[in-house]
This record gives structure tokens, C-alpha cells and sequence, in this order.
């Protein structure tokens, strides 16, 4: 593994965008909607260093079924969701990838009667984007490499990491620790 973020850059990074979320939502209640499990770290770290009214929900969204390795159709799993109707709502995931989550998922929340709706990611994935948008808010922008760590994970290994690394070919030959 290659240390890609650090500890202290993704602390530094995330305080920064903390500040301009801050700035743009000035103190309107916001809601805060995690994309699980990847953004719980983020989430986390964010709403530590927002000093405004802040509601936290979270869903599920998935393409992958059973051992597939390839996405299918998007489920997506609100139960977890609070109320949106009328509220600014703020979507975090951990990593911009392909697009098509995050386009989904901003479809389905402004369809619930938000005020607004805008998207975070800590990570944009340079080279890999399938939909016409971007993320509102981009923490980092990196390679396109397979990163684990800071909430990111291979096999649901390495999500407990203080930093960001790449997972090379030896690496991911290995397979996830057991």
C-alpha cells in the first residue's frame, strides 16, 4: 500500500470544506445525508466542525448483488432518511467514482420536495466520470487508482484507516486481510 492523503491532509481538507459549507448554508437548518458506508468517516469529521443546525441521515445505496463484480441496477435504501421536504439537503459519499450513484441519488432527493439539494465527496476519481454532473463540493481530486481507507474499503477491509492509500497489484493479488 502507497499512503496517497495522510492523516493531517484529510483533517486540513475537510476542516476547509467544513468552513464553505458553513458560509454557503450561514445558519439555515441543513440536512446532512450520508452515502453508506464509505462517507461515515466524513460525516463524521464534517458535522464535528459545523456550528449551525445540522439533522444527520443516512441511506444505502448499491449496484453490486451477491460475489458480481460488475454494477447492476441501482437499489437505493432510504429507511434511514429523514424528512426533506422543504430543507437543504447536503449528499455525502466518499468517492465520486463513475457518477451514476450520486447522479441517482440527487434525482431521488430533489423528487422528495427538497429546497435544495447539492453533493460532497471527499474523493473525485479522475478519468472514470459516465453522467453529466459533478459533485457540488470536492474534498480531494486523485488518480484513478484503487484506494482504500478514511471509510473507502476492499472486501470490507481497511475502512478503520486514518489516511487514504492505493491498493497496488500485489496488493489486491493478496486479497483483504482476513
Amino acid at each position: 500500500m502507497k499512503i496517497l492523503l495522510t492523516e493531517e491532509q484529510i483533517r486540513q481538507g475537510v476542516g476547509h470544506m467544513a468552513q464553505n459549507v458553513a458560509r454557503i448554508y450561514a445558519d439555515r437548518p441543513l440536512s446532512i445525508i450520508g452515502v453508506l458506508t464509505g462517507s461515515i468517516m466524513v460525516v463524521a469529521d464534517l458535522v464535528r466542525r459545523l456550528d449551525m443546525p445540522v439533522r444527520i441521515g443516512f441511506l444505502r445505496a448499491s449496484s453490486y448483488r451477491g460475489s458480481a463484480t460488475s454494477p447492476g441496477e441501482l437499489s437505493i435504501n432510504a429507511d434511514l432518511l429523514p424528512d426533506v421536504k422543504g430543507r437543504d439537503v447536503l449528499v455525502v459519499d466518499d468517492i465520486f467514482d463513475t457518477g451514476h450513484t450520486m447522479s441517482a441519488l440527487l434525482q431521488r432527493l430533489r423528487g422528495m420536495e427538497a429546497a435544495s439539494v447539492r453533493s460532497l465527496v471527499l474523493l473525485r476519481k479522475h478519468g472514470r466520470k459516465e453522467v453529466n454532473m459533478e459533485p457540488d463540493h470536492v474534498v480531494f481530486d486523485i488518480p484513478d487508482a484503487f484506494v482504500v481507507g478514511y471509510g473507502l474499503d476492499y472486501e470490507d477491509a481497511y475502512r478503520h484507516l486514518p489516511y487514504v492509500a492505493v491498493l497496488e497489484a500485489e496488493d489486491l493479488a493478496l486479497g483483504p486481510p482476513q
